[in-house]
């Protein structure tokens, strides 16, 4: 079980530029071919005059934080018995090529069930001040509760 005290622990910045190539090869991944994501020309000609990521580049950006978090020796989570529970994703404005991505995260909560520890997370993500995602992070921890 984590500490109570724990609850609310925040953690330091990750900072993420945004390369093109790295949209790219994303949006090649998940077979993402919107030309606003994938066309230079098509982007330029479009409302926001560049390359655009599609939304859920945010796990790419956001996944150092996540990271930060599940391997904190403070919070001693059992990564062997760990499965993924779910995210939830807000999404407030498109991140573009070249943004200085900057990701926030703190321990949520962490709540026991049927002998399981529930932990969840929450991230924020934000260009030039202004947030572009926040997520939940939740996963289970078999047999963590005790």
């Amino acid at each position: 079980m984590i500490d109570e005290k724990l609850i609310g622990k925040t953690y330091p910045e990750v900072r993420y530029v945004v390369g093109i190539e790295k949209i790219k090869e994303y949006c090649f991944a998940i077979s993402e071919r919107h030309p606003l994501c994938v066309d230079e020309e098509a982007a330029k000609a479009g409302p926001y005059g560049e390359i655009i990521a599609p939304p859920t580049f945010a796990v790419v950006y956001q996944k150092e934080m996540f990271q930060t978090v599940l391997f904190d020796k403070e919070l001693s989570l059992n990564l062997a018995m760990l499965v993924h529970g779910e995210q939830e994703f807000n999404f407030y404005k498109p991140v573009k090529h070249n943004d200085l991505v900057i990701t926030t995260g703190k321990l949520h909560s962490a709540d026991a069930r049927k002998g399981n520890l529930i932990v969840r997370f929450w991230v924020e993500s934000k260009v030039d001040d202004e947030l572009v995602c926040t997520s939940m992070f939740t996963v289970l921890i078999r047999g963590g509760a005790s």
